[in-house]
């Protein structure tokens, strides 16, 4: 008899798939891979090391599934093996890179998501608006990086986040309200933009709590 794995609750998939099973194992990766790799491209600035550092978070949650407790959700856990696989790709670039006489920032990102057709115009300036944000994360510490990414893009909670990247709560504010000052000071400093009113209302909050 066939089994459905597609319908299969995901404590159930991970008990499967912790004693061996490949097919089980596989349907997590399918509910899992896009959301691994858009936070492996946008940590590591680029699709290509994005790809190998996806693939690098799922060989070690297969092969470390069997010590997985359940602590914590498997997808907190997954960001961690994925935000692990991603600093140690950009270490290796920026020592390969280093060598190489190259900057960090010589490797660009790109990733214009399609909209339901705007005008050329608005496109342009999506497009510009991107490509400036990506280019400033690309500038900030691993560490900082990790933190404003989970946070603004993946919509953590500090604890979730804490979970994921081994850190306290006070750890991940404060850590979090330092990637927004550098994300500010770089970007009014190339002229890009002043941060929107909910960002700015946002770390007020985090910076009382940060204190």
């Amino acid at each position: 008899m066939r089994v459905d794995y597609t319908a299969m609750p995901e404590k159930e998939l991970i008990g499967k798939a912790a004693r061996g099973g490949r097919d089980a194992f596989g349907e997590l990766v399918r509910r899992y891979e896009k959301k691994a790799l858009a936070l492996s491209c946008r940590l590591c600035g680029n699709p290509d090391d994005g790809a190998d550092a996806a693939q690098d978070a799922f060989l070690s949650a297969w092969r470390n599934l069997p010590s997985f407790r359940g602590d914590a959700n498997f997808s907190t856990w997954l960001y961690r093996l994925v935000s692990n696989a991603s600093t140690d790709i950009l270490r290796r670039r920026q020592r390969r890179d280093a060598r190489a006489g190259a900057s960090l920032d010589d490797e660009g990102a790109r990733f214009d998501a399609p909209d339901p057709a705007p005008a050329p115009q608005e496109v342009a300036e999506r497009r510009e608006l991107r490509q400036e944000l990506q280019d400033a994360l690309q500038t900030l510490s691993p560490e900082h990086r990790q933190v404003l990414i989970l946070r603004e893009i993946h919509q953590l909670s500090y604890e979730e986040i804490g979970e994921a990247l081994s850190l306290d709560i006070g750890t991940v504010k404060s850590r979090l309200h330092r990637a927004r000052e550098a994300m500010r000071k770089i970007l009014l400093g190339r002229g890009t933009f002043s941060p929107p009113e909910r960002l700015k209302g946002q770390e007020k909050q985090e910076r009382r709590a940060a204190t």
